[in-house]
């Protein structure tokens, strides 16, 4: 039933924000135009023009940085980042839109561009404002009574506990434990307040002599055999069931159901780059921004060449197999910055720190990642992306494949330049289990929003490391 109500909320709040930005819009032009009396350039209904496309640009982007999430379970901070990303991002496409017109198109040449800047602050503002408004208004008619979802717990297990911690852990969203009923613990067993009531032959009568909003099936996996019977009072009851499934030991991931044809299945990990429109929304931004950092870093990297090129004997690009998408191996590019090595020496080594292979030159472009501008190309190709886990030798996939349980995940997208596990400070001579841990909570969750985050990290803390040797 929430999920039902969420939709319609959605699509309420989608019009809300379309007012919004047509709101914001109006204001900026009153700002600039009327309050600041500079000259239009064009007519306010010429200047409406833009709203066609300024619109429906800014909603996909609210979707793309999930800001039609459900307020139960996103906080303000989260949704105020996305708000600013989202117009941020809004406001640079368009800004490049009526710079590629400019020379084709008369209305583009004549936008006042400073009218974006003033509509971008406005909306961040307007916006936050009005989500914050919704927000206490939901939370008001919760405290009031309504909105609430009455639970009840069928099944004692490690799922039960882990759905009872993040109810009190999110008060917002408004649910009211009323009890589980179980075979195994004793009637009066609490956990954090929450009662045994009986066993889950009694879930007939007490849905009978209560009014519950929800009932959770939260057996443990050696009650299955007892989903049937269960599943059958529950929907006879007429109540919304919901089933929490008790697999957390067995799968510790985000697991998600899709229906096939009737079928549901169940997919073990969910990654939102499987799907068509992300993987080119990520490709295109992959393109532009190689393109663009190989042009701002060109003069680094004349520079750099010189530098390598003088200073020791050896090509100056160095190549290495890395292991990308889908377990295929491709050549990866960075500068030069060690001795020359046999090939069979070179293989199993793991650079560790003061090695001496490492040249003097090549001290300064690893420790600030220097070395790595070469990827920029083969970012250009497609091997690898932006943004992403690191891509490891053959020989380490190999030998950390059967050591650290779901390495292999991180093949499931693009290798990148920077990811999550570096900027939070994991590379080099670092934890491969916690890179790990880091690399699958990005591929898991991944978003465009995710991605800026991580190359906004990397300018300001993520190119010189400590841990970089």
């Amino acid at each position: 039933m929430i999920k039902d109500n969420q939709r319609y909320f959605n699509r309420l709040h989608v019009a809300i924000d379309a007012a919004v930005i047509c709101l914001s819009y109006v204001l900026a032009y009153i700002f600039k135009f009327v309050i600041l009396l500079d000259p239009p350039g064009l007519s306010f209904s010429q200047y409406c023009v833009a709203l066609l496309f300024i619109v429906p640009l800014f909603l996909i982007l609210y979707l793309a940085f999930n800001l039609y999430t459900s307020k139960r379970v996103q906080g303000r901070r989260l949704e105020g980042g996305n708000i600013i990303k989202a117009n941020a991002l809004g406001i640079l496409i368009i800004m490049a839109a009526f710079f590629l017109l400019r020379e084709y198109n008369g209305y583009a040449s004549d936008y006042a561009r400073s009218l974006l800047f003033y509509f971008g602050t406005i909306n961040v503002l307007l916006e936050a404002y009005v989500r914050n408004l919704i927000r206490m208004i939901l939370r008001k008619i919760r405290r009031s009574g309504f909105n609430l979802r009455h639970i009840i717990f069928v099944g004692y297990s490690s799922a039960a506990e882990a759905f009872i911690d993040r109810i009190y852990a999110n008060p917002q969203w408004g649910y009211r434990v009323k009890g589980i009923l179980d075979d195994n613990k004793e009637i009066g067993y609490t956990y954090k307040g929450v009662s045994i009531l009986g066993t889950t032959d009694e879930l007939e009568t007490i849905l009978e002599n209560n009014r519950l909003d929800e009932i959770a099936l939260t057996l443990g996996l050696q009650e299955y055999y007892k989903l049937k019977r269960i599943v059958a009072i529950c929907e006879k009851s007429g109540v919304h069931t919901k089933f929490v499934p008790d697999y957390n030991d067995i799968i510790p991931t985000r697991p998600y159901t899709e229906d096939l044809i009737g079928l549901p299945v169940v997919n073990i990990r969910h990654v939102p780059l499987t799907n068509t429109f992300n993987m080119v929304c990520k490709r295109a931004m992959d393109i532009v921004g190689s393109v663009f950092a190989i042009i701002i870093f060109s003069p680094v990297m004349l520079v750099t060449a010189v530098l390598v090129k003088t200073t020791s004997k050896g090509p100056l690009i160095y190549k290495q197999e890395r292991v990308g998408l889908h377990n295929q191996t491709f050549q990866m590019y960075k500068f030069r910055s060690m001795e020359v090595q046999s090939a069979k020496s070179e293989k199993k080594a793991w650079t560790v720190r003061n090695d001496p292979r490492v040249t003097y030159i090549g001290k300064i472009i690893r420790r600030t990642s220097i070395d790595e501008l070469p990827q920029l190309f083969n970012i250009l190709k497609g091997d690898m992306s932006l943004v992403g886990p690191r891509p490891e030798r053959p020989f380490f996939v190999e030998k950390f494949r059967e050591e650290i349980p779901r390495y292999m995940v991180k093949h499931q997208v693009r290798p990148g330049l920077t990811g999550w596990a570096q900027v939070n400070g994991y590379r080099g001579d670092t934890s491969i289990k916690k890179r790990i841990e880091y690399d699958l909570y990005y591929i898991e969750n991944w978003t465009m929003g995710l991605d800026i985050k991580i190359l906004f990290l990397t300018f300001f803390k993520g190119f010189v490391n400590k841990n970089a040797y």
